[in-house]
């Protein structure tokens, strides 16, 4: 799912002045969850090189979801046995580095328009339980 154009994106856009629209909340939580998963994806690639492969993907999707989550658990279970935060802070150093914008905007138009309802469904939502915390 797309963020909005033309509306306040990134995390240190909200610094000064938290959300003031529907358009923007789902912004600010789009950002704030592509940070982490950009993060969770860094530092699994470093632990684990069957991720970070840059050969096309021999596994179906199912098994490549089943291998992502493993390492997960993997990785959660290792930082509790050895807290290895030097990995962590160069995983953030270098997405900070490398961070390049992607388009994912699809192509097909039906697709996109229900895409944009569903956005636009969720964000009101988001806004209506931002409001009312």
């Amino acid at each position: 799912m797309t963020p909005y154009k033309g509306v306040r994106y990134h995390l240190k856009e909200f610094t000064r002045r938290g959300p003031q629209n529907p358009r923007e909340l789902f912004n600010h939580r789009h950002s704030s969850l592509r940070n982490v998963i950009e993060r969770t994806f860094g530092v699994l690639k470093k632990r684990f090189p069957i991720i970070a492969s840059g050969s096309e993907p021999h596994y179906s999707l199912e098994r490549m979801t089943d291998i992502v989550l493993a390492c997960c658990i993997l990785h959660n279970f290792l930082r509790g046995v050895d807290n290895d935060d030097a990995l962590i802070d160069e995983v953030d150093r270098e997405i900070m580095e490398n961070h390049v914008e992607t388009n994912t905007a699809q192509t097909r138009e039906d697709d996109y328009r229900i895409g944009c309802n569903f956005r636009d469904e969720l964000a009101e939502q988001m806004w209506r339980d931002y409001n009312n915390c």
